[in-house]
C-alpha cells in the first residue's frame, strides 16, 4: 500500500529564501509545488533536483500573484497533481521604496497585491483541503509589519495587513488548521545590491551580529508546520535580536 506524503504549496520558490524553504520541507518527507512567476528557468532546475532524489516529488506552477484567477488555480492544480494538500507558504513578496510624495496607486497595487492580496485569497482557497489533512499556513512576515522603514511606507503597510490577516484566520480556520507567520530580520541582501555601510549599519544594531541565513528561516517554516502543533496566530520573530532595543 501507499502511504500518501504530506504536500506544500510554496510561492515564491523558485531562488533565494523561498528555494531553501522547498529543499528543507523536501528533505523533512514533503511533496513540493514550487511555484515561480519569472523564474521559471530555475524553477524547473530546482524541481529536476529534488525529482532525482525522489521521482515525482515535485510540480512547478508558474503564475503571476497579481492575476486573481491565477490565486485558486495554484491550489487546484496542486489538488489535481498531488491529491492532498497539507502545508500552504506564502513566501512570495514584493519590496520597493515608496517616499511619501512619490508613491503612486501602482506602487500600492502592486505591494498589496502581492504581501496582502494574494495570501488571504490563496490561505481561502486552500482552506478546505487544509482542514481535511489538519494542515497549517505559514506566512513571510516582516519586522517592519511592527515598527516604519524610512521610504517604505506602503511595504510596512502592506506586511502589516499580512500580520493581521494571520491572526484572523488562526481564529476562523482553528481548530482545523493552525497559522503562524515569520518575521525576518537581515538574512538576504536585496537583489539590486546595498552599500556597505548600509549592511554595517544594519548588522551594528543586531545583537547577534550577523545576518540570518535562508536555511534557519526553512528550519522555522519546518517547525511550524510539523512540531508547532500548539501555535496558532503567532508571529516569529527570526531577527537575531535587531527588534530588541527599539
Amino acid at each position: 500500500m501507499t502511504i500518501a506524503r504530506p504536500v506544500a504549496l510554496i510561492t515564491g520558490s523558485a531562488r533565494r529564501l523561498g528555494a531553501a524553504i522547498v529543499r528543507r520541507l523536501h528533505a523533512d518527507g514533503f511533496d513540493v509545488a514550487i511555484h515561480c512567476h519569472a523564474s521559471r528557468d530555475a524553477a524547473d532546475a530546482l524541481a529536476a533536483e529534488l525529482d532525482g532524489a525522489r521521482k515525482g516529488s515535485t510540480l512547478v506552477l508558474q503564475a503571476d500573484l497579481a492575476q486573481f484567477d491565477r490565486l485558486p488555480e495554484l491550489i487546484a492544480h496542486t489538488i489535481g497533481r498531488f491529491g492532498r494538500l497539507d502545508a500552504l507558504v506564502n513566501n512570495a513578496s514584493s519590496f520597493f521604496a515608496t517616499p511619501v510624495g512619490q508613491a503612486t496607486l501602482d506602487q500600492w497595487d502592486a505591494l498589496f497585491n502581492a504581501n496582502a492580496r494574494a495570501p488571504f485569497f490563496l490561505s481561502q482557497a486552500a482552506a478546505p483541503h487544509l482542514r481535511m489533512t489538519q494542515g497549517a499556513i505559514v506566512n513571510m512576515a516582516d519586522i517592519y509589519a511592527e515598527r516604519p522603514l524610512r521610504s517604505h511606507t506602503l511595504y510596512g503597510m502592506s506586511k502589516a495587513a499580512l500580520v493581521h490577516m494571520t491572526g484572523a484566520l488562526a481564529l476562523e480556520l482553528a481548530p482545523q488548521v493552525r497559522v503562524n507567520a515569520i518575521a525576518p530580520g537581515a538574512i538576504l541582501w536585496p537583489d539590486d545590491g546595498k552599500d556597505d555601510a548600509a549592511k554595517q549599519a544594519m548588522l551594528d544594531r543586531t545583537p547577534l551580529h550577523r545576518t540570518g541565513t535562508p536555511e534557519e528561516i526553512a528550519e522555522t517554516v519546518r517547525w511550524l508546520l510539523r512540531e508547532a502543533t500548539y501555535m496558532t496566530g503567532q508571529v516569529v520573530r527570526l531577527d537575531g535580536g535587531r527588534t530588541l532595543e527599539g
